[in-house]
């Protein structure tokens, strides 16, 4: 999927929001990631959906659990991590059937309803968060490229939160240029943004081993303990670069329930005051041997 022709023509204006300056359009470059699938209960995913609208997207049975990790290197706001902790999903006022969202993803609304997104700076916080509805915050993170495995890890309070290791694959073979689809929940709103990316993707399938998933016992980690995850992957995968585009078009819709909610969320009296420091907290306290654990 091409970068939309909008986005070409902003190429080279400036804007500023929230205090943050932009040089149009909204890219990166040069930035390696990794990502993993793994299958999960769809029925455990959909509670950690809010709303009427989001729905797990359905591989025959089971729900996708995303993991994506993205060592932003080149942006208007600085070097950092972000660390995408997501649920495949669709968006429209039924459940999709299954498989056809994968081929049909503007029918269905294709996409993911990320449910934590740490990032490394502040300034991406603010950004993420009070421009485009993310649910980003400030966590302790790393991007390490091994030997034997390409690995991230996030910690938060002193404590891990969760590590993906994807092992690295020999080549980079697969040319792969699409865009995706956001769902994030803030200020009451369901907010859908949109990011095209491309690079060279060293892939697995169905492989036992290829990536492993460690969720620590913190109490912001419980509600994937409920998910029943799958730890064999159905997909694995690593970037050595990529280069992205995030759209400067989004879209949001009021989040509803059947009886009216009890408190307030989360909304933008948390990213007012935050500042653009690119600066990062500590590396997370990893484990010397990880790339020789089982």
């Amino acid at each position: 999927m091409a970068v939309p022709a909008r986005q070409l023509r902003l190429a080279g204006r400036h804007a500023l929001v929230d205090g943050i300056r932009f040089e149009m359009p909204i890219n990166s470059e040069r930035s390696p990631a990794l990502m993993a699938v793994f299958s999960i209960d769809a029925d455990a995913a959909r509670r950690l959906i809010p709303g009427n609208e989001v729905h797990p997207l359905r591989l025959w049975k089971r729900g996708l659990l995303v993991v994506t990790v993205i060592d932003y290197r080149v942006t208007d706001i600085g070097q950092y991590i972000e660390y995408s902790i997501a649920i495949a999903c669709t968006h429209g006022r039924r459940p999709a059937p299954p498989l056809l969202p994968g081929l049909l993803m503007k029918t269905f609304g294709t996409g993911q309803y990320v449910w934590d997104l740490p990032v490394s700076s502040e300034v991406s916080v603010k950004g993420g968060k009070g421009i485009w509805g993310m649910p980003k915050h400030q966590a302790s993170l790393d991007f390490v490229i091994g030997r034997q495995w390409v690995s991230s890890q996030y910690d938060l309070d002193g404590r891990m939160m969760m590590r993906i290791d994807v092992r690295k694959p020999s080549s980079a073979w697969l040319p792969v240029n699409l865009g995706a689809a956001n769902y994030c929940a803030f200020r009451g709103m369901l907010m859908k943004s949109n990011i095209y990316f491309k690079g060279k993707l060293g892939l697995s399938l169905f492989r036992p081993g290829s990536a492993r998933l460690l969720i620590g016992d913190h109490p912001r980690m419980a509600p994937l303990w409920t998910l029943d995850i799958d730890p064999t992957p159905i997909a694995a995968g690593f970037f050595p670069s990529t280069a992205g585009v995030l759209d400067d078009h989004f879209e949001c819709w009021f989040l509803t329930d059947p009886q009216p909610p009890a408190q307030a969320v989360q909304g933008l009296e948390t990213t007012h005051p935050l500042g653009q420091s690119q600066q990062w907290l500590a590396p997370p306290a990893r484990a010397a041997n990880w790339e020789f654990e089982s």
